[in-house]
């Protein structure tokens, strides 16, 4: 335990000292590498509080027995629909979606849903498609939805069934 303490310590002074250097030196990329991460790390800053509340309400107010109805083990395609939705109204993106599936996955919904969710948050959320649509036109977009959707189904089946086959437990 004190030597990862030591070694993350160590790692983030490094790196604090190698912006430092760079902005000393005026070596460009490093400046530019600082201010990315200090941006990145203020949007998460913003953003992860305000998801953290939203995905404890999630625990808390929806069921259990709602979750294993519409996305337990007897859930069939229909789980798919509603994962769907539900990923596709996600905001934040797989920020999001990983804490989420863990949820999923406490109240009992099955491995290939768990995995449909993923997929679905990281292809098919409507801002990001609308965004996609305006750019890139709207036949595209369904085009690109119409391969990937079945795609990403089918593989969460696959892994899904392969991993309950190993007596696979999300922790």
């Amino acid at each position: 335990m004190k030597k990862t303490y030591f070694l993350k310590i160590f790692f983030f002074f490094g790196v604090v000292l190698i912006f430092l250097a760079s902005y000393i030196f005026h070596f460009q990329a490093g400046i530019d590498i600082a201010f990315n991460f200090i941006k990145f790390t203020k949007n998460m800053l913003i953003l992860l509080p305000s998801i953290f509340i939203l995905i404890g309400l999630f625990e808390v107010w929806i069921p259990s027995k709602t979750v294993l109805k519409h996305l337990g083990k007897d859930s069939g395609f229909r789980g798919f629909l509603w994962i769907l939705i539900l990923a596709g109204t996600t905001a934040g993106g797989l920020y999001v979606a990983f804490p989420i599936s863990q949820v999923l996955a406490k109240k009992g919904a099955k491995l290939s849903i768990i995995f449909s969710y993923l997929g679905f948050a990281a292809i098919a959320r409507i801002p990001m498609t609308i965004f996609e649509a305006s750019f890139l036109g709207i036949k595209f977009t369904l085009v690109r939805l119409i391969i990937a959707v079945p795609i990403v189904i089918l593989s969460s089946v696959i892994l899904g069934k392969y991993l309950e086959k190993s007596n696979y437990q999300i922790r």
